[in-house]
């Protein structure tokens, strides 16, 4: 199991925008470079959902609703992955949950809220 560490989340009006960070403190950094790093979200009474990932080598690939508006990147020196959010709608309120995936784990953070209201 990864120990995953989210924040950045908060109240925001549409149209801002948010930096969501997620840490893996404990890991060796060529354990974090293997792997697929995700940011999923929940909203209430919702199933949740795959909004970016990107994995250890090639493309992002996006959720088609944060298309344009959502940019995941990671940097591996320092464990963690990003997720800049931008034009912010109602829609994206959710909790934000950060997924670490390899051949040997599936691992989970605690979620970090995003309520985009005015």
């Amino acid at each position: 199991q990864v120990h995953l560490v989210e924040s950045g989340g908060g109240l925001v009006q549409p149209g801002g925008s948010l930096r969501l960070t997620c840490k893996a403190p404990r890991l060796i950094t060529s354990t974090f470079w293997s792997l697929t790093m995700g940011w999923y979200r929940q909203a209430p009474e919702k199933q949740r959902e795959l909004v970016a990932a990107v994995p250890a080598s090639g493309l992002a690939n996006y959720a088609d609703s944060v298309k344009g508006r959502f940019t995941i990147s990671r940097d591996n020196s320092r464990k963690t992955v990003y997720l800049q959010m931008n034009s912010l709608q109602p829609e994206d309120t959710a909790i934000y949950y950060c997924n670490a995936v390899s051949e040997s784990t599936n691992s989970w953070g605690q979620g970090t809220q995003v309520t985009v209201s005015s």
